[in-house]
């Protein structure tokens, strides 16, 4: 039989990823084959050149081991192991995989006492209270299922944006090496728009000869080449979104021209091509690519009220972050180091808060040790850097927080965040938050909706009504960079800078590592339209702590 091509050897990786998580034994083994499967999706090389040349271990994720099977796979179609796993369990079983908190072993009980064998059975039998009454599954489950069923469904396919990033930077890198006679290689699709999900993976490249062809190397990718004079429309196109480019083809033909892949067209002239040319011939300003949704930012553009976005370089420094003295990995010092070198001017310590127990939430004197580590610090540091005294103080369930008054006003800031007790319903929840955003002491709400993407829904909670409160308490609302969170959805912004809140992009970073999460929720805030003006660490060191202190002053005052 003909050799399976990237797309081909990529299935089947991800078959056998899924038969040996449900094998049991070594997780890491599954999750290796799993990656190396999305690294397939990616490439920008031909496969059989890679197997021929020896180099697949330059693929992300493929060392020897995975190698000797991917090449195995690539000339046979198959794999021993991979027969010998298909006898044990029906294909079907394997879909159940997809949906968020549904172990293995549980898809394996699921299928052995019950006989369910796909996701359309699992999704009648749960409807059909079947899970429950089964021994070892019960209703909890059965609940976790017909909630997550949609995320299944919904993020088929799809990366989360950290891992996307690392693909397509992985396919550029091979492009440039393969083929150097290809200039401006630029990210496109949904990764360019900055989605928070990304299924378009999209590259768009500069030849010196015409090539209007769109070239899939796996699933997913499209390496899209064109010549110098149709490169920018090219890459209009390629970035999206369809309803964005619709929108400007119906202004377009209003004006009396035609805007088509190779660019603007009046008549039979080609009278823009490149991004920038074709928006100011529409009497456009240059609109960004996080903002091309068809959410309404061609009306914006045209009245002059397109936003400027937020970036990297606007902030000065980083809050809401995690040391070994509850769940972190690295020291105080450690992590402050850490975010001076970024270039930043302070670092704003939130750990746990002492209900946190799983976490190593700090007990008073914890948090009196921690304060006088912070003060040694900030006197070596000198007037340029500054480590803000903060806490992620839990909301219990009557939305009190978990320290008293005392305790809290010993810091500079507190992020009040909800961890446990998620299925209360939409208006008991929507009070708990209401009541912790009342409290003087709040700072900022963390992870608003407590959403994990492709993992579990953020809780029911009226989301316009604890914007208002925020507005009207002055208490900021986190974007949290974690990509497995970002949180706030971007789509709630707007509202949310219309309302009069204040945004702070936060990276509820764990290490050291962790702390470039902030890239993440800039592009989050970008894409739901914030400017630097509404973002709390985009203020200097000088303005956070003037607002910080004026916000102990006025609660000073109330008391």
């Amino acid at each position: 039989m003909p050799s399976l091509d990237a797309r081909g050897v990529a299935s089947l990786l991800r078959e056998y990823a899924q038969r040996t998580a449900l094998r049991g034994g070594n997780p890491y083994r599954a999750k290796a084959y799993s990656r190396a499967a999305d690294s397939l999706a990616a490439l920008a090389v031909p496969l059989e050149v890679l197997v021929a040349e020896d180099r697949l271990t330059e693929i992300p994720g493929v060392g020897d081991a995975i190698a000797d099977i991917i090449t195995k796979v690539h000339k046979t179609g198959s794999h021993p192991s991979l027969e010998k796993l298909r006898k044990e369990i029906p294909a079907g079983v394997l879909e159940m995989l997809a949906v968020p908190g549904l172990r293995p072993e549980k898809v394996l009980r699921l299928y052995k006492d019950l006989g369910i064998g796909s996701l359309s059975e699992l999704e009648a039998a749960a409807k059909d209270d079947r899970i429950k009454k089964a021994k070892g599954l019960g209703a909890a489950l059965q609940t976790k299922i017909l909630q997550n069923l949609a995320i299944a469904k919904s993020g088929e396919g799809r990366l989360h944006l950290h891992r996307a990033a690392a693909l397509l930077a992985h396919a550029k890198d091979s492009i440039r090496k393969s083929r150097p006679e290809l200039k401006r290689v630029t990210i496109a699709g949904d990764f360019r728009r900055g989605c928070e999900l990304v299924g378009d993976l999209s590259i768009v490249a500069e030849a010196a000869k015409p090539d209007n062809t769109s070239t899939p190397s796996a699933d997913g990718l499209q390496i899209r080449v064109s010549d110098r004079k149709h490169f920018g429309a090219a890459l209009l196109f390629a970035t999206g979104s369809a309803t964005h480019i619709e929108q400007l083809q119906a202004l377009t033909a209003e004006k009396g021209m035609r805007l088509e892949p190779d660019g603007l067209h009046n008549g039979r002239t080609l009278i823009a091509s490149e991004e920038a040319e074709i928006y100011r011939a529409l009497a456009l300003p240059f609109i960004d690519p996080e903002l091309r949704e068809g959410r309404g930012e061609i009306e914006a553009a045209l009245k002059g009220k397109l936003p400027k976005l937020v970036t990297d370089q606007d902030l000065r420094g980083i809050l809401h972050c995690h040391t070994d003295a509850s769940d972190g990995t690295e020291r105080l010092e450690t992590m402050a180091k850490a975010t001076r070198q970024r270039g930043f001017d302070y670092f704003g310590v939130a750990d746990h808060s002492k209900s946190a127990h799983y976490a190593g939430g700090l007990s008073v004197e914890e948090i009196a040790q921690q304060h006088r580590e912070a003060d040694r610090l900030n006197k070596r540091f000198g007037k340029d850097f500054r480590i803000l005294k903060g806490i992620e103080s839990d909301i219990l369930a009557d939305g009190s927080l978990d320290y008293d008054d005392d305790v809290l006003e010993r810091f500079d800031f507190v992020v009040a965040s909800i961890h446990g007790r998620f299925k209360l319903d939409r208006k008991v929840q929507t009070q708990r938050l209401l009541r912790a955003i009342s409290n003087p002491h709040t700072t900022i709400i963390g992870h608003m909706t407590g959403r994990q993407l492709q993992r579990r829904p953020g809780y029911e909670i009226d989301v316009e009504k604890v914007l208002r409160a925020c507005a009207k308490r002055d208490v900021v609302v986190e974007i949290n960079a974690h990509p497995w969170r970002l949180d706030l959805d971007w789509r709630w912004h707007q509202a949310a800078l219309e309302f009069g809140c204040m945004l702070s992009i936060n990276p509820d970073a764990h290490s050291i590592r962790e702390l470039d999460h902030m890239h993440w929720g800039v592009l989050m805030a970008r894409k739901g339209g914030a400017p630097a003006d509404r973002v709390l660490n985009a203020m200097t060191l000088a303005e956070i702590t003037r607002y910080l202190r004026q916000k102990r002053r006025s609660l000073a005052r109330a008391a």
